[in-house]
């Protein structure tokens, strides 16, 4: 009996920001063999449909996604199925589950978890703060397999890096040549995606008449920045400004 569903009512606040945070479960375990360590493009094309699939199926207005995760930001106005939480949960690890297994041809499930914020300012925060997860956990995977490539073992290069603080980290690299600079942005700060309005002139087909319309577009930012810069751009996306960062159309 329906009764019995006791979560079935469970509902996003009325007016507030809903944020999806899907994850791969087992892919420490998935990626061992199928993937290249530690940073595989094909895995980071994988990841980047699967934000691209969030954005579609649930109509967000903003996803970041790093390694195995997609965090999607759904506006106040914008929340599918009535705001029902397992709704919400399930259609979103669905999906991500869904497409990334088409993408790569490995079968992955991933689980989902629903968060709320009052403002803007309280997403900004929870993207930054999934941001300097990306850049905390993409240098510490790099350092460990830079020092598994030289031959340690898993347990000397884990050994190797407890309790090496960030600094320490950047100068390991440094002395292999490694500028981390020179990186490519999704490997250390993940990417972005979001759609834009943007006008577009069009012929009326019964009159041949130019007509000015708007068409939604997808933007994929590919070198987000870090900081403040990144604070900026959030807010001009989220509060419906121009975003200065470039980006990549897809």
């Amino acid at each position: 009996a329906r009764r019995l569903e006791l979560f079935r009512e469970l509902r996003a606040l009325p007016g507030a920001w809903t944020i999806l945070r899907v994850d791969g479960r087992g892919f420490s375990r998935l990626t061992e063999t199928r993937f290249v360590k530690p940073f595989d493009p094909r895995f980071h094309d994988a990841m980047v449909e699967v934000a691209r699939a969030l954005l579609r199926e649930l109509g967000g207005v903003y996803v970041h996604t790093h390694s195995d995760e997609a965090s999607l930001v759904l506006a106040p106005d914008r929340v599918p199925f009535g705001g029902r939480v397992e709704k919400l949960a399930s259609i979103a690890a669905g999906v991500a589950s869904a497409t990334f297994t088409r993408a790569t041809g490995e079968l992955a499930t991933f689980d989902a978890r629903v968060a709320l914020a009052a403002r803007a300012d309280d997403v900004i925060e929870h993207l930054r703060w999934r941001q300097a997860d990306a850049w905390r956990a993409g240098l510490q995977t790099l350092c460990y397999w830079t020092l598994r490539a030289e031959g340690r073992s898993a347990t000397d290069a884990t050994r190797a890096l407890d309790a090496l603080p960030i600094v320490g980290q950047r100068a390991l690299l440094a002395a292999r040549g490694v500028d981390v600079a020179a990186l490519p942005g999704w490997q250390l700060r993940g990417v972005d995606l979001h759609e834009v309005v943007a006008p577009h002139t069009g012929v009326d087909p019964r009159t041949g008449a130019r007509v000015e319309t708007t068409r939604r577009r997808l933007r994929v930012v590919d070198d987000v920045p870090r900081g403040e810069a990144y604070t900026a751009h959030l807010r001009a996306v989220l509060g419906g400004g121009a975003s200065p960062m470039r980006t990549t159309s897809g």
